[in-house]
């Protein structure tokens, strides 16, 4: 499928969602609740067949968080990008996809460690590289004392 097809095949999947057309891939703002949903058709249908998560990284946006998702097709060599937003600060929390994607789980472990981004159902959600002690580094509300980095 070309761009434009592969924005009609995301529309007749969920009319909500909002579609974008990024610098090289299509853009697709998934909202929280319907993100595994959406995950599953994108990997599942025969003509879509996003059987590979290539990149999945959190953000900061300042009053929101967010997690993106890269995906592509092996088999028709087409890709996409998945975004959500996630506005509670205190305990963002959302699906994980490594259920679909085995490649998720240390990213989602990752994102977890640096933005302090819960995965709902991740088999083994710990920290990856910083102990209990630290705050959440990639935040831009993060402040470190002792190492005396700042915004």
């Amino acid at each position: 499928m070309d761009k434009a097809q592969l924005t009609e095949f995301i529309r007749k999947a969920d009319d909500k969602l909002v579609i974008t057309e990024g610098k090289q891939f299509p853009e697709v703002t998934v909202p929280v609740p319907e993100l595994h949903r959406v995950a599953a058709i994108l990997r599942d249908d025969k003509n879509a067949l996003f059987d590979f998560l290539y990149c999945l990284t959190g953000v900061d946006y300042g009053q929101d968080l967010g997690v993106i998702y890269h995906l592509r097709s092996t088999v028709h060599g087409h890709a996409i990008v998945l975004k959500t937003r996630l506005s509670d600060r205190v305990n963002p929390t959302i699906d994980s996809v490594s259920d679909l994607w085995k490649t998720a789980d240390l990213h989602e472990r990752e994102v977890f460690d640096l933005f302090g981004i819960k995965f709902n159902n991740h088999p083994d959600l710990r920290r990856l590289f910083l102990d209990k002690t630290w705050g959440f580094p990639l935040r831009k509300d993060y402040i470190d004392d002792v190492n005396i980095v700042t915004k």
